[in-house]
């Protein structure tokens, strides 16, 4: 929902801006109410959760924007859908992480479920002056590994005696609006492009409470309850979840996007434990 909210926003923000943005709403909505509780969070987390924030979302998103105008969007989420692979062994690696028989199959099924579904489009946008794809490739490849990077280093936070998940949420999101703050003046900068018939204000308030503010919070739930491969592979699925709005934006999901649906949904019943165990 929040993605296509996203879409659909008129505005000239570059991404890091537009990134910036949703940050810093998002932490002002949130302070209120973390403010008020108790923080049970050693000094160990907070810092594993604030470089979380610096790596996932300011870096990790900002490379994903970037490769997103190189590659175009089916292409960049093709090489994303490793990500939960990467985070799984990066995990038995790190922390020691071992997921069952089934959960691996679970994994490969998300995969091959996104996989499905970005194959569905067809567009390639022309490169950019001067670019050759191998940029793009490694700007998506570099997200990924940031995304997952973000993912272990929350979940270590998380497993750590650290904070609520909405405390979480709101230390990463700080840490990366601090990074991204040297792009405050282009922001606040009048601009003299021509203002949209509406406002913009519910449709980004809206977009941020959905994506930033309660995925967020929803997201370090997962990576404080499962192994962080598990958690990045249910959080994979996005690009499935969003084939019942396809409609809102013209798109046909087609018998493709029905098998990816069904394919993603073993993986994911397989990952949570729904399905019987491999012998």
């Amino acid at each position: 929902m929040a993605s296509l909210l996203w879409r659909r926003l008129p505005t000239s923000l570059g991404a890091g801006q537009l990134n910036l943005l949703k940050n810093l709403l998002a932490v002002g909505l949130q302070l209120p109410l973390v403010l008020g509780g108790p923080w049970q969070a050693s000094p160990r987390s907070l810092a594993l959760l604030a470089l979380s924030g610096i790596v996932g979302i300011a870096l990790g998103d900002g490379l994903f924007f970037a490769a997103l105008r190189r590659l175009g969007t089916r292409r960049t989420l093709t090489l994303d859908a490793g990500g939960p692979a990467v985070t799984a062994l990066a995990g038995m690696a790190l922390l020691g992480e071992v997921p069952k028989p089934e959960q691996w199959l679970g994994l490969a099924l998300i995969s091959l479920a996104v996989l499905l579904v970005v194959r569905r489009g067809s567009e390639a946008p022309a490169p950019l002056p001067g670019e050759r794809p191998a940029v793009g490739v490694l700007l998506a490849l570099g997200a990924l590994v940031c995304g997952s990077a973000g993912a272990l280093l929350s979940r270590a936070a998380l497993t750590d005696g650290g904070p609520t998940p909405l405390q979480a949420a709101t230390v990463r999101l700080a840490a990366a609006s601090v990074v991204l703050l040297p792009l405050l003046p282009g922001l606040i900068a009048p601009r003299r492009s021509p203002r949209p018939a509406r406002a913009r204000w519910p449709v980004l308030l809206t977009a941020t409470l959905l994506g930033t503010s309660a995925g967020i919070v929803l997201q370090q739930t997962a990576l404080a309850g499962l192994p962080g491969g598990l958690a990045v592979a249910l959080l994979a699925t996005a690009p499935v979840m969003a084939l019942p709005l396809a409609r809102l934006d013209g798109d046909r999901p087609g018998i493709l996007g029905v098998i990816a649906a069904v394919v993603a949904l073993a993986g994911v019943s397989l990952v949570v434990g729904l399905l019987p165990r491999l012998s």
